[in-house]
């Protein structure tokens, strides 16, 4: 069975190489953007399972990124998790509006996103076969 597939997108370096570490010890196999734009070109380009997204990022942020893969057809069907720090109702309801599947505010516990994470792409499996 292939490795499912997930694109850790932060632009802080620790976090990745953290949930990177975390998730290919589970099994996972995790590519990794810094910014918006390489996370747009990458999640176009190498079609991950599911992708982690930050909001706060460099040249595009994460709203922008998740409304433009949401509203592609082919694309649209990747679950999103946002991994941020913005955690007012607003930031929410925004995240919930560009069709962001989950919403998880830092700081997160690791085993909580893991669940979260084998659970989205379980739902995933489901509708694809």
């Amino acid at each position: 069975m292939n490795k499912k597939r997930i694109l850790i997108v932060d632009d802080e370096i620790d976090i990745v190489e953290t949930i990177q570490f975390m998730l290919e010890s589970q099994g996972f196999e995790c590519l990794a953007a810094y910014d918006g734009e390489d996370a747009l070109l990458k999640a176009r380009t190498e079609n991950p399972d599911l992708i982690l997204l930050d909001i706060m990022l460099p040249k595009m942020d994460g709203y922008k990124v998740c409304r433009l893969l949401k509203f592609d057809e082919k694309y649209k069907d990747i679950p999103i998790i946002m991994l941020t720090a913005k955690a007012q109702d607003v930031d929410k309801l925004m995240g919930k509006e560009t069709g962001a599947d989950e919403y998880v505010c830092k700081p997160f516990v690791m085993d909580e996103l893991v669940k979260m994470i084998r659970e989205r792409l379980k739902m995933t499996n489901d509708t694809r076969y």
